[in-house]
């Protein structure tokens, strides 16, 4: 009995140690997790929260899928953040560890829940662009969470690039306006993190745009460097579509995530998905993505 039980922890043991190898990160636009005026159930209403069905069946996706770092977008104010993690650890899916932004858009947010530690959050609220003949920021910030696993460092910076919704004509679907954005964070992180330098970071988010976009270029090349690669992710019948837009009743691919060269060589092989869940659709407009990460010990190398 002595030795089976020895056996039983060893086992225990070695799943601890390869699990603490691997990190699995997330990304997830939950469609306005906050109060605004929507449509409910066909009724127009003024300044209402998310509804409770909508909130389960992201909650649903989260306790289905595990998450351990999860990025997101259209977050409220931070008591919607606080409301969330409560709601999840009641079910059993525990997020001591969270990162938030305020910039300039003061009703949608961009956060970072973690179920591992957080080494440093830095909320980069600066970082402006020429657009026309002014200058502006990038509206929802850029949020950088830098975690260590087994010893490697890394970052994940998490963005949410305006809406094709335009306010001047010249703009057409405020095509400008993202690329300015995206360009400005890109400058950012190619100046705090040199390429030659072989730094470890993803980013991830809403692009608000197709793989073959202006301001997606713009975060893969600089000139002739490669910045960084699309990490590739389908559903389950092979569809890699993460948003709907029913007005349109357009499907299209507007979340994903970018991994540096050396972060690239940590994301497990055949690990990118979007999510099909059945509750898919009610949680969001938009499908969660995600991979996994593994890292090898540094002397293993």
């Amino acid at each position: 009995m002595r030795l089976l039980a020895g056996k039983a922890m060893a086992l225990v043991m070695v799943v601890v140690a390869m699990g603490a190898d691997s990190v699995r990160v997330a990304t997830f636009n939950l469609r306005n997790y906050l109060v605004c005026d929507r449509s409910v159930e066909g009724v127009w209403r003024r300044e209402y929260p998310k509804p409770e069905k909508e909130k389960a069946a992201v909650r649903a996706i989260l306790a289905k899928t595990k998450p351990d770092v999860l990025a997101l977008q259209e977050i409220g104010p931070l008591p919607f953040l606080n409301e969330l993690r409560q709601d999840l650890r009641t079910e059993g899916q525990h997020y001591p560890h969270h990162a938030w932004v305020e910039a300039e858009d003061e009703v949608r947010h961009l956060a970072v829940l973690s179920k591992i530690p957080i080494v440093e959050t830095r909320r980069h609220l600066d970082l402006d662009f020429k657009y026309f003949d002014e200058r502006e920021n990038i509206r929802r910030g850029l949020l950088e969470v830098i975690f260590e696993t087994n010893g490697v460092r890394w970052s994940l910076f998490v963005v949410h690039l305006k809406s094709k919704w335009t306010e001047r004509k010249d703009d057409f679907e405020a095509a400008v306006w993202r690329t300015g954005e995206a360009r400005a964070a890109r400058d950012f992180i190619k100046k705090t993190y040199p390429p030659a330098s072989s730094p470890r970071y993803l980013v991830t988010g809403d692009f608000n745009d197709h793989r073959d976009s202006a301001p997606l270029r713009r975060f893969l090349k600089s000139g002739d460097t490669q910045l960084t690669s699309i990490v590739p992710a389908a559903d389950s019948r092979g569809e890699v579509w993460t948003h709907y837009w029913k007005k349109r009743d357009l499907y299209s691919r507007v979340d994903f995530f970018l991994a540096s060269p050396a972060m690239l060589q940590a994301v497990k092989a055949k690990s990118g998905l979007v999510v099909d869940l059945p509750e898919a659709a009610l949680a969001s407009d938009h499908r969660m993505v995600q991979l996994d990460l593994s890292f090898e010990k540094p002397d293993s190398r």
